[in-house]
């Protein structure tokens, strides 16, 4: 058979076990149709590219576990606060990004670290930095906002309004809205205000949009989605699971595939709400019978057992340091979650749960083994994401009950970008052990899956396998490193696995899909700290080169 596309001179790591390194691979149809040798250009044609990798490294391309596709891409037009610290810098940031957007009815700012005032953030806060126009800001992990008094006014919040169990809108003592809003219903009025409320009932309600978006609406939020492909393609991503959304973001992405235009593999769940009885499962089971190919799959429910550590509001097992009788409570009661799991096993559709504080963690593992009780073992491969605090006695049953840890490098304060405060004194010291346990999880059978969390993190691979590689061990902890070969595995085959994907993509074997991603240098060479600046040469989805770096032709 010709080949249509040979990369050739690369050390490949195909990320199968039975053939681990290659120096070529030959692609037609979408499809690897060999990995060999620099004997595969005898595959060439007239018409066949070949590329000279140069001794670059080619892997499969990057699957990326956990991202929140059409959030990131809405928000790369936001003003970016990363970095940012003290009223002067943030003062001058969004000065500055209001004159350059007159006419954008909210300012939206994403990556506000908790302790960017040194203090708690009030409305009064931000109307000191502007005060006659909607502003707001996003914590880095997307579960708190803080909005000035004409944002809170504009959205109807100024005076407090009744939220869903574990949503909440803070109130100051003189009866009005402090300016924080902890979870997505609760801030899902002010992102509204900048026209983005249709991209977020993914996440915040689970919903579809009413009345149904029109063509031109419909649009502009594909315009979004495609800044975020662009953007993942750009470090290397050929498939993804998009940890949000609802039959729309399916519609929207089908939309792209049907144009060409979809540049990544993309798995969408059902988001299974506190508020929904079982009979929305029959959503999910619609939504996976008509998007099953090989660009778009649902068959997917995710849920949110707890919040994050930086609020308090992931649910632990005991007290928070210093604040007595405090250990949040769970989105789903330990029997309520175990009824909802049963069903959706029964169903044959695979789980995700978010779950950060130990509790949460524990009530997600019993949930899935009362799923197993009762409906006996299959290759469910359901999941926890994030597992940032998990007891001594809750680990060795992942392995057992087959439970994938979806985790994520850049998370652990200290790790990447985000502070070791205030997060290492809400664990607490005495817990610190048993924190990010990346490493402890996989020698104790759990399957491995890597991610971002984007945009809660950057969603540069790169820099997210120097943060699993490079991350110190905090004081009297254990080292929770995977090496080189076990990281890229849980961003290749690791990934697809857990997506079950793995029949079609994450390695490099024939037949399978030509996704691929070829390096800017030789990763297994090159200095720890220069992975993030290695860069990506060409990510190539489905045979179609979708991203090119200097000196590489589209």
């Amino acid at each position: 058979m010709q080949a249509e596309l040979i990369i050739t001179n690369a050390r490949v790591l195909t990320m199968d076990a039975a053939h681990p390194r290659a120096e070529a691979v030959a692609c037609a149809g979408g499809r690897i149709i060999a990995v060999g040798g620099r004997d595969l250009e005898a595959l060439a044609g007239p018409q066949t590219r070949v590329i000279d990798a140069g001794g670059r490294t080619l892997l499969p391309g990057f699957v990326e576990s956990h991202l929140h596709l059409v959030l990131g891409g809405a928000e790369l037009a936001h003003l970016q606060l990363g970095g940012v610290h003290g009223a002067g810098p943030l003062t001058a940031a969004f000065r500055a990004y209001a004159a350059a957007n007159p006419d954008k009815p909210l300012l939206m700012a994403q990556g506000a670290d908790y302790t960017i005032l040194d203090k708690p953030v009030t409305r009064h806060d931000l109307d000191a930095i502007i005060a006659d126009r909607p502003i707001a800001m996003t914590a880095p992990d997307h579960h708190t906002v803080w909005a000035n008094t004409a944002a809170l006014r504009a959205a109807g919040l100024l005076q407090g309004a009744a939220m869903p169990h574990g949503h909440e809108v803070v109130m100051a003592p003189d009866g009005t809205a402090s300016g924080e809003l902890r979870e997505f219903e609760a801030f899902a009025p002010v992102v509204a205000l900048g026209g983005e409320a249709r991209l977020n009932l993914g996440i915040a309600t689970g919903e579809e949009p009413s009345p149904w978006p029109s063509d031109a609406d419909m649009a502009i939020d594909r315009a979004k989605i495609a800044r975020g492909l662009a953007h993942c393609a750009a470090h290397g991503i050929t498939s993804m699971v998009n940890m949000d959304g609802n039959r729309y973001t399916l519609e929207l992405l089908a939309g792209m595939r049907d144009a060409g235009t979809l540049t990544a593999r993309v798995k969408v769940p059902f988001h299974f709400k506190p508020h929904m009885d079982l009979a929305a499962l029959d959503r999910a089971a619609q939504m996976t019978r008509d998007f099953n190919d090989d660009w778009l799959t649902c068959n997917f429910v995710k849920m949110f057992m707890d919040g994050v550590m930086d609020s308090r509001t992931a649910f632990m097992l005991q007290d928070y340091p210093g604040v007595p009788g405090h250990r949040a409570e769970p989105l789903f009661s330990a029997p309520r979650f175990a009824e909802i799991a049963t069903e959706v096993d029964r169903r044959g559709m695979q789980m995700a749960v978010h779950a950060i504080g130990d509790g949460a963690v524990r009530n997600t593992i019993d949930g899935y083994e009362a799923a197993r009780l009762a409906n006996g073992w299959r290759d469910s491969r359901h999941r926890i994401e994030h597992i940032e605090l998990i007891d001594r006695a809750d680990i060795a049953r992942l392995g057992t009950l087959g439970i994938v840890a979806s985790v994520q490098p850049p998370h652990p304060p200290g790790a990447m970008d985000f502070p070791l405060e205030p997060t290492l004194t809400l664990i607490g010291q005495g817990r610190w052990r048993d924190a990010y346990l990346w490493r402890t999880l996989a020698e104790a059978g759990a399957p491995i899956a890597f991610a971002s969390d984007w945009p809660v993190t950057d969603v540069s691979v790169l820099r997210g396998l120097h943060a699993a590689l490079a991350r110190v061990p905090y004081p009297g902890c254990g080292d929770e490193r995977l090496d080189l070969m076990a990281s890229l595995h849980g961003y290749t085959a690791g990934g697809a696995w857990a997506a079950h994907r793995d029949g079609l993509t994450g390695r490099l074997v024939p037949g399978l899909a030509a996704d691929l991603v070829l390096l800017g240098g030789d990763i297994e060479v090159a200095a720890l700290a220069g992975l993030p600046e290695l860069g990506i040469a060409l990510t190539i989805c489905g045979g179609r080169i979708t991203h090119a770096g200097p000196g590489f032709a589209p």
